[in-house]
């Protein structure tokens, strides 16, 4: 709900504060005034066209502000928060502005923060529905008008729109996974290939864990057999001595410390602490002759086998292959950074994903059988929404025909158009439009089309009370709504703006008293001495001024005994109404 709006260099309107209340606020003043500038400055704001010739001659530029009351955890304070502003500290103030300079530069903020001027068109959504000539009408987009149909139609529809929309969106991801899978079958069968090859590969040459590592140490002892066995033949004659030398003269490790230890344990007697050293002397005497006997027998295991080195060569070499092409990422060229355990693992995960593309055949059968079915509920879904729709919209367009006709548009009849498409939507497969024959004979034409620009103010005016709420707008503003009327017409619109007003916020701007004497506030905008509107030139009258103002709009003079006195029947009567509207309600 607007609450204050500040217009600086609009125009006529050199600086001006519209204080603005709940309910039903009428804007008046003498022609060129300055009060269809309000009307403007409202469409500026909400991201309306940035005309540089509505900026005061002499001024920079021309800024519009606005102070509106939100829900803090509605969609305009999510949207205002995504962009970046900030609702006030009472968390529900939003600040609005927007301007445009002589240039025809133009800015925008919301809530203290520089936003693209479409941000303020999507919030106006949100926010205020201007009904006036230049203006942008939000039901008039087919959209905002099937939108306000459903909620017309009430709780019947809206439970098949729930039911459809839940069908519509398990389709649409069930169709999604379907065309995916057919989409991929080439894909999915080569992949399917691939690791049936790679599988059958791996179990042709049946590694295991570790084997790779043994082979390595396998291949080094065969490929150096003979420097091994000299190396621990030397160590061996070394240790023990070569018998088949046929020579005893020549030295070796196990004898010499058997003569170092029989020469310590001679004298042992005198000195404890050689027959210690001569008992580690044996100690060491058993060692060497353990290790000598080991590697005499490594010398008798450690042969030549030309053979077996090729077998574990070609081994290996298939065992690369298979870590180069199903091991771990960071395997060299030769394998190398990879190994055997990484390509059993990579066969469990092959043989996992071979066992779900071998299964997506049987998913794409099921999930045909499930779009097939949820195909079917939807298109029932959307035949019963299209039934409820066009029940609604002849109910809806009978009330509406009804009220132009007392809003002195008796010949006109508007109706609504419910179209099926052929494709389906999130909200069903209706196109909705609402059309308006002017005069019996007439084409029923969109609304844009169909009425002028007065008419089409009176036409919005009846829409918006037979909705009566089903628009979710919080505030409507009019302009020209009582354009080419006069007496009892005008006395309707006055009391349908009244009604009107019982669910939401309405701002008019008028030049009829019948319509102003319905007002709960009334605000009249006068010009100064040189022409200009200024701060003090927006008035919040009292009952006594709005006697006078009312004199003013019926008789041209202000002072006039006769126009007062029909000014103050007119008040009486306005307020006896919404006074039995108001009672009626509470009753």
């Amino acid at each position: 709900m607007l609450e204050e709006v500040r217009i600086n260099a609009l125009g006529v309107i050199e600086d001006a504060v519209l204080e603005l209340s709940p309910g039903f606020t009428v804007v008046t003043g003498e022609t060129g005034a300055g009060k269809t500038m309000v009307v403007t400055g409202l469409g500026l704001m909400f991201g309306g066209r940035a005309d540089p010739a509505r900026v005061r001659p002499g001024s920079d530029r021309a800024t519009v502000e606005g102070r509106l009351r939100i829900d803090p955890a509605g969609r305009v304070a999510v949207q205002v928060t995504e962009a970046g502003g900030e609702l006030d500290d009472d968390g529900a103030t939003l600040i609005v502005s927007r301007s445009v300079s002589a240039e025809g530069r133009s800015r925008a903020y919301a809530g203290g923060h520089s936003v693209p001027v479409s941000l303020l068109t999507y919030l106006a959504d949100d926010l205020v529905a201007v009904h006036g000539q230049a203006d942008q009408q939000q039901l008039l987009r087919p959209g905002r008008q099937r939108e306000s149909l459903d909620r017309f139609a009430g709780p019947a529809l809206a439970a098949v729109a729930a039911d459809y929309h839940r069908a519509y969106q398990w389709h649409r991801d069930v169709r999604s996974e379907l065309e995916e899978l057919t989409g991929r079958a080439r894909e999915r069968a080569q992949e399917g290939e691939d690791l049936r090859r790679g599988l059958a590969e791996i179990e042709r040459l049946e590694p295991v864990a570790g084997e790779d590592v043994e082979l390595r140490a396998e291949e080094e002892r065969l490929a150096n057999a003979d420097e091994l066995h000299t190396a621990a033949s030397t160590a061996h004659d070394a240790l023990l001595g070569d018998p088949s030398s046929g020579s005893y003269d020549l030295p070796d490790a196990v004898s010499l410390l058997a003569t170092a230890t029989q020469a310590l344990e001679a004298a042992a007697a005198h000195d404890a602490v050689l027959g210690g050293l001569a008992a580690r002397l044996s100690e060491a005497a058993y060692l060497i002759s353990d290790i000598g006997a080991e590697l005499a027998s490594y010398v008798e295991s450690v042969e030549a086998d030309p053979a077996r080195l090729a077998a574990v060569q070609q081994r290996r070499a298939d065992l690369t292959r298979l870590i180069r092409s199903y091991g771990t990422a960071g395997a060299t060229a030769d394998g190398e950074g990879g190994d055997v355990a990484a390509v059993l693992a990579w066969a469990g995960q092959a043989a996992g994903r071979l066992g779900e593309l071998d299964g997506d055949d049987d998913r794409i059968t099921g999930l045909a059988a499930d779009a097939e079915r949820l195909g079917a509920a939807v298109a029932g879904l959307a035949g019963q929404l299209t039934t409820l729709r066009k029940e609604a919209a002849a109910r809806f367009a009978s009330e509406v025909t009804a009220e132009l006709a007392v809003l002195a548009m008796p010949h006109a009849s508007l109706t609504v158009a419910v179209t099926p498409q052929e494709e389906f939507g999130p909200h069903g497969a209706d196109e909705v439009e609402i059309r308006l024959a002017a005069h019996p004979g007439a084409p029923a034409l969109p609304l844009a089309k169909g009425a002028s620009g007065g008419e089409l103010s009176r036409v919005m005016l009846a829409i918006e009370v037979v909705f009566a709420g089903a628009d979710p707008v919080p505030t409507f503003v009019f302009d020209e709504v009582d354009a080419g009327v006069g007496g009892k017409a005008a006395v309707e619109i006055g009391r349908r703006l009244a009604r009107l007003a019982r669910l939401a916020q309405v701002i008019v701007v008028t030049h009829l008293p019948q319509v102003a004497a319905f007002a709960d506030t009334h605000l009249v905008v006068e010009k100064a001495g040189d022409g200009s509107v200024t701060r003090s030139g927006v008035t919040r009258l009292d009952d006594s001024g709005r006697v006078t103002e009312l004199s003013r709009m019926l008789a041209g003079l202000e002072d006039s005994e006769f126009g007062r006195a029909h000014a103050g029947e007119l008040l009486t009567a306005a307020a006896a109404e919404r006074a039995a509207a108001a009672e009626h309600r509470a009753g």
